[in-house]
């Protein structure tokens, strides 16, 4: 049980918070690429409690800036984008990429005030469909060798959606191994829905004929470990179906709020969890395939069935009680709310409340890896906030050895499975048309 004053600190990360002195050492999600059309390449963006400017210009550079114009603070996510960069509605002033004020218009000619003006810019990176940005002091870290980085465009795909609730209970039901087997049971083995998104928990693990529906449905007292690692932690959560297998899966938390874990036995899932403020965030995830190139109008179809443009707002929540159904509840589903996992786990963790109150849990053993993660996240706050260096940052050199992570759902030796997850990682990524020759992501 943790105190309120523990939660605090764990909860808030905004400008002048010790959380967000912590989370400001890292590369964020700020927005999809698709945000930036051709028609207007530009958008109001809020992270970390702060509000910025995202836009490229016509030399195909991004820029994030501080979203006040320096003049007398008005609005730049209206401004005009010509002549180079950004200007600004109310007095046309004009800024570079990096911030640089390159006219100010409405002066005196000859005047030099732009060249003592300069609005607060920020590194920005476009990997595999999102624009992160770096919104700390100093030396950005490098980004790690992770799988959703070096894929090909055409087997991955990026896409995001907006929760009702502070970040770390959306990024800690990624974390929970044992609620698969409640919160996304489904009755049946088949899918009545057709080509649903979620239709990973009915097909089958790697090496079995039994499908996930069934396993997390007959199988629901998992035996869960969680390990440290370079990038955060790694969990093993084994299923025993005999004395000769067990159901092993393979997850990971990538410090400070992303998960990795696999969606089948070809695709994984990379899940960053973006506060927007203290009570709403972003998930960013990039699906990346080993095996075929992935479908993108299929993918991104699915998601728009759940999900609203522009704000990627879900079309079910708390609006309309997450479309539950008690006749669905009774033959269908264990939830009544769809077969939409990513509704389930909107529900789970947005009825919580906006800012979950962890001074009233009461933990178990299944929530060994939300342990491990607050403990790590505290003591990552405390060394930040004492003047060290913070957990999991990477510099160039140290980022070559952080690949994967690895990720398996598969069948394996009830004795033995310590060496038949590491087999089947290996397996998948001989196979695999782009991952074939890269090192090992278990070789330092």
């Amino acid at each position: 049980m943790m105190s309120p004053e523990q939660n605090e600190l764990i909860t808030r990360v905004g400008p002048g918070t010790k959380g967000g002195a912590l989370m400001r050492h890292y590369w964020h999600p700020v927005a999809l690429a698709e945000e930036l059309p051709e028609e207007r390449p530009a958008k109001a963006v809020r992270v970390l409690g702060q509000d910025f400017v995202l836009f490229r210009d016509e030399r195909g550079r991004h820029g994030l800036l501080d979203r006040d114009c320096p003049h007398r603070g008005a609005d730049l996510a209206y401004g005009r984008l010509e002549d180079g960069g950004l200007r600004c509605l109310f007095h046309g002033w004009l800024f570079d990429v990096d911030g640089t004020c390159l006219e100010t218009p409405a002066e005196p000619e000859g005047s030099v005030l732009c060249q003592r003006v300069r609005q607060r810019s920020y590194p920005v990176v476009v990997k595999n469909g999102i624009v992160f940005a770096y919104l700390g002091e100093g030396e950005a870290p490098a980004f790690p060798e992770f799988d959703c980085f070096l894929a090909p465009s055409t087997h991955a795909f990026a896409f995001k959606g907006l929760i009702d609730c502070n970040w770390l209970q959306a990024l800690e039901v990624g974390i929970d191994p044992a609620h698969a087997s409640y919160l996304h049971r489904f009755h049946e083995d088949e899918d009545p829905s057709g080509e649903a998104y979620g239709k990973q928990f009915r097909a089958n693990s790697a090496d079995s004929n039994i499908p996930m529906s069934r396993m997390m449905r007959e199988y629901a007292r998992p035996t869960i470990d969680v390990e440290g690692t370079d990038y955060g932690l790694r969990l093993f959560t084994l299923r025993k179906i005999s004395e000769k297998h067990t159901h092993v899966r393979v997850t990971n938390l990538v410090f400070p709020y992303a998960f990795v874990i696999p969606m089948n036995t070809e695709m994984t899932i990379t899940q960053w969890h973006v506060p927007i403020d203290v009570t709403s965030c972003y998930w960013y995830a990039i699906f990346t395939s080993f095996g075929k190139p992935v479908d993108h109008q299929q993918l991104r179809e699915q998601r728009l069935e759940l999900y609203e443009l522009p704000d990627y707002r879900p079309r079910i929540g708390r609006h309309n009680n997450y479309g539950y159904s008690v006749e669905e509840q009774k033959k269908q589903t264990f939830t009544g709310m769809g077969f939409d996992i990513n509704v389930h786990d909107q529900w789970a963790i947005e009825s919580q409340g906006r800012i979950q109150d962890r001074s009233r849990e009461h933990l178990g053993t299944t929530d060994k890896a939300i342990v491990a993660y607050r403990r790590l996240l505290l003591s990552a706050i405390g060394q930040v906030a004492n003047g060290g260096k913070p957990p999991m940052w990477l510099d160039a050199e140290r980022a070559t050895r952080i690949r994967g992570p690895v990720t398996v759902d598969g069948m394996g030796p009830t004795v033995g499975w310590e060496d038949y997850w590491k087999e089947f990682d290996a397996r998948r990524r001989r196979d695999s048309s782009w991952a074939a020759g890269m090192p090992s992501p278990l070789v330092a």
